[in-house]
């Protein structure tokens, strides 16, 4: 039931975002998007549940297309945190790939299509350390920093955006 629903999400999240939501309206976000031509977001990843993880990295490429479709030009960054981290690693921990083998798979995918879009995607090595993940077992799309605070507060002083992700 809950894989249903959260289909269910991503479809509407995909229609909303393709302007198909209403016959013979376009759905869109020109009043947020107005005279805008960059869109600078960074996103703040901070998921312990590999499968909502997933499901939000499916819905930041919908929302990097949506905004390029609308006319602006998205200058994205992914900030991961926490637990997030422990679904980043080419050699995860025997637990984490006993429980979500097939979505750690997904999520791989789903990074290398983010990169492939042009998001910059970091992790930070205060988490890497606290859960025990091997920095060079990361996967290859992702660029390490030394502390995921220090890079939000980086980009939102460089004038980005920040998107919360929990």
């Amino acid at each position: 039931m809950r894989n249903l629903f959260r289909y269910i999400l991503l479809v509407l999240s995909l229609v909303l975002a393709t302007g198909q939501g209403h016959a013979g309206s376009r759905i869109n976000d020109s009043a947020a998007l107005a005279d805008l031509k960059v869109g600078q977001a960074v996103f703040l990843i901070d998921i312990a549940d590999a499968k909502k993880m997933n499901f939000y990295l499916e819905v930041i490429q919908g929302t990097f297309k949506g905004m390029r479709d609308q006319g602006v030009t998205p200058d994205f960054v992914m900030v991961y945190i926490g637990p997030s981290v422990q679904y980043l690693s080419t050699s995860p921990s025997a637990d984490v790939e006993a429980r979500y083998g097939a979505v750690l798979m997904e999520m791989e995918s789903n990074v290398e299509k983010l990169a492939a879009l042009g998001v910059r995607q970091e992790v930070c090595a205060v988490a890497t350390d606290a859960f025990g993940i091997d920095n060079k077992t990361l996967l290859p799309e992702l660029d390490l920093v030394g502390d995921g605070f220090i890079s939000l507060i980086g980009y939102q002083a460089q004038g980005y955006h920040l998107v919360p992700v929990f």
